[in-house]
């Protein structure tokens, strides 16, 4: 069973948020609902369930270091009809994309982050365009000013709403 209400994520401690937050405040219209964040399983089980889920979420977790992360570059996806997601690349991606791996590992059906063409690609959304004119100057603009950050991911987040309430998070579990 899994809900567009809950996921596991990889947050960038509040010390870094400052410059993610000034982006998404003027780019991404989902700047209330979640934190900045970088998703790795989406939707996930029920916050109900989150005490089943831990043990899994734990084994996976335990087998796999903390490690030292930045972001720094500034991409695009394509949605089709002119739309694109603008997102920082978190480095180094394999150990966002090994991490990811163990987790799903734990829950197969928690698939959706990695069904892409591409596979799973880590992420970290900071505003939306519509039209490549608006892309263009928004990736120019925002690329003008960006210095890259880094942080240490120590944990993974269970995160969860209600309704249309902000996401919050639930309880963290430790890497390694």
């Amino acid at each position: 069973m899994k809900t567009a209400h809950a996921a596991v994520v990889a947050i960038p401690p509040q010390d870094v948020w400052a410059p993610i937050q000034a982006i998404r405040e003027r780019y991404d219209r989902h700047a209330q609902r979640w934190m900045p964040h970088v998703t790795l399983l989406y939707p996930f089980r029920p916050r109900a369930m989150f005490d089943q889920a831990e043990p899994a979420l734990r084994r996976a977790c335990a087998a796999l270091p903390s490690f030292a992360a930045t972001l720094g570059e500034l991409r695009f996806f394509p949605h089709g009809r002119e739309r694109f997601t603008i997102w920082l690349a978190p480095e180094p991606a394999e150990s966002f994309v090994r991490l990811q791996r163990a987790l799903q590992e734990q829950f197969p059906d928690c698939d959706d982050a990695s069904r892409h063409g591409s596979g799973f690609v880590p992420h970290l959304s900071v505003g939306q365009a519509t039209g490549r004119d608006q892309l263009a100057e928004r990736l120019t603009e925002l690329r003008a000013g960006w210095r890259q950050l880094a942080f240490e991911v120590r944990a993974v987040a269970l995160i969860w709403r209600e309704g249309e309430e902000p996401f919050q998070v639930d309880r963290s579990v430790p890497l390694g």
